[in-house]
């Protein structure tokens, strides 16, 4: 069992060592962070537990062309807080990977892109685990041939940012959109590389169907925003509570595909929402900072509905048993020959 990295405060210390030490793999999200920030966050975990964990980096793309001038204006027109000036910048992307060689974390994963060849060789000499999220079978060949020792095939179903390497501006994921069985099926016959499912799985039984489709491990998100050790703000914790809001694909918030809880900035924006990454980001992170809900991205994947909350190591060991009942119910029902 892994927990998702969830950039934007949701993924903390305190929720990466006890899903360690109840027997999963914790992330944290350096994403968004400032440098002293993620290395105090690494400090910190290992003060907490002796377990195995992960850290998250956002793989820096091309800075944008596209005017976001307009977009701007919109959003100004439409909330309390004066938005934030759009410019582009590479998240201290090799300050940070620097760090985690340093700090010899025990598995560094790569989203929206791969890193280089000889940074995964540097970071397989400090002892590191390389993990990249790949969202279809092209991305994912082009991650075996960096030398990377694993996939996390991200579904379409799962909240928050789409991993993919490259957003065509046009459709709303980005590119072509695969629900997280359909992605492991077809990466596993392009791929000889462990798979983590990622993408709509928040109980054992979707544990359970991941592993048979033949993933190494499954690993969940939204399942544990409403986690008492999570970072997750108010305002998301009520609207998960909720589950009254449907979920869709948006770069209102972002510039950048991802799938969260229905809104008002949601459902205004996303229609005029520029492909320009992080530069929206940027330009949204004031208004989204007033907590009001109907202005705030509430990052969640599509079964957020039925997740029950729980603290995480009761949910880690919840979603184990459940997972061990659903493949013994599995068995049963499948006649020998």
């Amino acid at each position: 069992m892994i927990a998702a990295p969830m950039a934007g405060g949701a993924s903390t210390p305190a929720l990466v060592a006890e899903v360690g030490r109840a027997g999963g793999l914790g992330f944290l999200a350096a994403g968004y962070l400032g440098l002293e920030a993620v290395a105090t966050q690494i400090k910190d975990t290992m003060a907490l537990t002796d377990k195995p964990f992960g850290v998250n980096l956002f793989v820096p793309g091309a800075k944008s062309t596209v005017d976001v001038s307009a977009y701007r204006d919109r959003v100004r027109a439409q909330a309390p807080a004066e938005p934030g000036e759009p410019r582009w910048d590479d998240d201290s992307y090799a300050a940070k990977l620097e760090l985690a060689m340093a700090m010899r974390v025990p598995v560094v994963s790569f989203t929206f892109g791969l890193p280089d060849p000889h940074d995964v060789r540097r970071l397989h000499a400090a002892g590191s685990t390389v993990v990249a999220t790949v969202t279809t079978p092209a991305e994912a060949r082009q991650a075996a041939q960096v030398g990377v020792d694993a996939l996390c095939v991200q579904g379409c179903d799962a909240g928050g940012h789409r991993g993919t390497f490259t957003d065509d501006g046009v459709s709303p994921g980005g590119g072509e959109l695969f629900g997280v069985l359909a992605a492991l099926r077809l990466v596993a016959a392009r791929v000889d590389l462990p798979l983590i499912a990622a993408g709509g799985l928040v109980h054992g039984a979707d544990v359970a169907a991941v592993l048979a489709a033949g993933a190494v491990a499954a690993q969940l998100g939204t399942a544990f925003l409403s986690c008492p050790e999570a970072g997750t703000a108010a305002a998301h914790r009520e609207a998960l509570a909720a589950g009254t809001r449907r979920t869709a694909l948006t770069r209102a918030f972002s510039g950048r595909p991802a799938r969260g809880l229905v809104n008002r900035f949601l459902t205004e924006n996303s229609p005029h929402a520029p492909a320009a990454y992080p530069d929206v980001h940027h330009l949204t992170k004031p208004v989204r900072a007033t907590g009001d809900p109907e202005l705030m991205s509430l990052w969640a994947g599509q079964t957020y509905a039925v997740a029950r909350p729980a603290p995480a190591a009761e949910l880690v060991a919840r979603l184990r048993a459940e997972a061990r009942a659903a493949l013994d119910s599995a068995a049963v029902r499948i006649p020998p020959l």
